[in-house]
């Protein structure tokens, strides 16, 4: 018995160094000059702020606001195909970036 208990400790010993001696997620400022990812609302975002996602320019922006004031706000980000000139390509490449 004695050596089960003795056992069980050893082991949780070495399960606790283990996760102490883990690398630590180091969190690191960007460069000067380089862009955080921010996150587009396209809920709420202005032409401008659509306009800064890849791919979209300001027309396309502009089309995205004007389809939101017509149907009212966006209920997935797949929705964002019904804009004219938005295609599924585009959602991809800009997906890590959107938010509703």
């Amino acid at each position: 018995m004695y050596k089960h208990i003795l056992s069980g400790f050893i082991l949780l010993s070495l399960l606790a160094f283990t996760v102490e001696a883990a690398p630590k997620k180091v969190e690191v400022a960007p460069a000067s000059g380089t862009s955080q990812l921010q996150l587009v609302k396209i809920n709420s975002a202005t032409v401008t702020e659509l306009a800064a996602l890849s791919g979209v320019g300001e027309a396309k922006a502009q089309a995205i606001v004007e389809y939101r004031k017509v149907h009212g706000n966006f209920k997935s980000i797949e929705q964002l195909n019904e804009v004219k000139g938005i295609g599924e390509k585009l959602i991809e490449k800009n997906r890590a970036s959107l938010s509703l």
